[in-house]
């Protein structure tokens, strides 16, 4: 059914019909506001205030993070035998995703709705078209930033090919509704439809999408979908920053001398790597001008940031208060931050970083790898936590996470490290494991690799300076390490160099090689 749109300020070429049964019963819809509207929307729904550099700030309520348990996908004849189900990857019975998908339109029926055309993916052969419904202005805006948008003349006859409904004031009945608790967010790949619903945590929406194209496009179109970091050089070089939480893959991506492809979700193809956003999401924890200058200039007019705090008496945002959580955020467009590329396209890469904050200090903090070993450690989406991270931790924990993205994986693990392996065998392809982590001893003991050192590693392997370097392996792990670093000591480059008790580094070194060790074969079956 065709619905007019009452509400745009975009230009006349957007002013059309739509066509979704989803706004077949509105008479507010509020269709591509702008960002100044929306934060006009927002302000004026009390949504939120702003802060002395015009930024919005806004809460996210009882979820100030995602909520991976309460995440589901729709079981059908699609996903059946193509899903890795399991913890990850939860079943969700198909007539209950319909009864629940009728409660929230009931629910919506007489609300204000902002509705948004976006799309994901830079390269247009591999773009998909997307509706986002809100009830919050501010995620609205979320979604204008943290998605591709569309130009005035793609808006003329939209098409959106996927959908994502969004109502964090709706809570499910789980005995009922077949959820675990009142929140949810839930994909059905046959309908091509994201719920959200209970929480305002706007990761929600940007991790769905991204939860999409990781079933797409390696299921059925062969091109690998990643959870990293991308930039480029002068010369056209692409290089990748896989790493978890802490790791640096944000700081270290972030590089005067290259040009932001982007900061979190890409695709590489036969011939290119390609940022699936059109923003960026990033933490703001104890954030300093001096630290990441880029970040903290793209905070600004139309810029939004949750769950922080002003200091006392002013509108200036203090940005080491956790009073509300650490994973304090900022949302904002690419185009924000100085150096990007654009469009957010580069070559295939011709290096590939793997970075861990290894708090056991026994990891090299630089390190080559072969095919297979590159494929090892994808799989394993090593870091460690850290003690006093999380409840009961009082020593460094050894942590994996599939493909650094464990979380976010439709299909199973080694499906994508072996379109990695493919990939990495058709190119030339440099694979680095990079240590961020400590040095010298672990955690409390050791002290932490200093990041001009990790720097200078890594702008030594974009200049391909390793290629006249002597390696040697490592005893327990098998890795090349470089026996020589510009701007960098010689012994910090052997990790067991730098201990004082050799045979303490060996015991703590042969005890992490078994973690990963026993991580394979839980993944692998083997």
């Amino acid at each position: 059914m065709k619905h007019d749109i009452l509400t745009s300020d975009f230009s006349n070429a957007a002013k059309q019909k739509v066509n979704h049964p989803l706004l077949s019963l509105h008479a507010d819809i509020r269709l591509n506001l702008s960002v100044s509207t929306l934060v006009e929307e927002a302000l004026k729904n009390g949504e939120g205030t702003l802060t002395d550099t015009g930024a919005f700030m806004c809460d996210t309520g009882k979820f100030t993070g995602r909520s991976p348990k309460d995440k589901f996908t729709v079981y059908d004849d699609k996903t059946a035998d193509t899903v890795a189900w399991g913890e990850i990857n939860q079943a969700f019975d198909a007539d209950k995703f319909e009864a629940l998908y009728q409660k929230m339109l009931t629910f919506i029926a007489n609300k204000k709705l902002y509705a948004r055309y976006a799309c994901a993916c830079a390269a247009p052969e591999h773009k998909i078209n997307i509706l986002v419904v809100n009830t919050l202005a501010w995620h609205n805006l979320f979604c204008h930033h943290l998605f591709i948008r569309p130009t005035e003349n793609e808006l003329v006859n939209f098409e959106p090919e996927w959908t994502i409904l969004d109502i964090p004031e709706f809570e499910a009945n789980p005995e009922i509704d077949g959820t675990r608790q009142s929140n949810f967010t839930i994909i059905d790949f046959t309908k091509k439809i994201i719920f959200i619903g209970g929480t305002a945590y706007a990761g929600e929406m940007k991790k769905g999408i991204f939860t999409v194209l990781n079933y797409i496009l390696p299921e059925e179109k062969k091109v690998l979908s990643m959870h990293c970091s991308a930039n480029i050089g002068k010369d056209g070089d692409t290089a990748l920053f896989f790493g978890l939480s802490g790791t640096g893959k944000t700081t270290l991506s972030a590089d005067p001398y290259r040009n932001l492809i982007g900061d979190d979700e890409h695709g590489w193809d036969d011939k290119q790597v390609f940022n699936f956003e059109g923003g960026c999401y990033a933490k703001v924890i104890n954030l300093s001008e001096e630290q990441e200058p880029e970040i903290f200039g793209a905070i600004r007019y139309g810029s939004i940031l949750e769950n922080t705090r002003f200091k006392e008496n002013t509108k200036s945002v203090d940005y080491s208060n956790q009073s509300v959580t650490e994973n304090t955020r900022t949302a904002y467009p690419i185009h924000y931050i100085p150096n990007v590329a654009i469009p957010s396209v580069g070559n295939a890469p011709k290096n590939i970083f793997f970075l861990t904050a290894d708090a056991f200090g026994v990891l090299p903090p630089i390190s080559k790898l072969s095919i297979e070993q590159a494929m090892y450690y994808f799989v394993a989406g090593y870091t460690s936590k850290l003690a006093g991270t999380e409840m009961g931790i009082k020593e460094p924990q050894a942590t994996f996470s599939a493909c650094f993205g464990a979380a976010f994986l439709p299909l199973h693990p080694l499906k994508y490290a072996n379109l990695l392996g493919e990939k990495l065998e058709a190119g030339n392809v440099k694979v680095w494991l990079i240590n961020t982590g400590w040095s010298g001893g672990g955690y409390g003991v050791g002290s932490r690799i200093k990041l001009p050192y990790t720097r200078a590693m890594i702008h030594a392997a974009l200049k391909g300076e390793f290629d006249n370097v002597n390696f040697i392996k490592h005893d327990i792990f098998g890795l090349e390490m470089p026996t020589m670093c510009t701007d960098v000591p010689k012994d910090l480059l052997n990790p067991k160099n730098t201990w004082l008790d050799k045979e303490a580094y060996d015991q703590k070194a042969r005890s992490l090689a078994i973690s990963f060790e026993e991580n394979y074969r839980r993944i692998s079956g083997k």
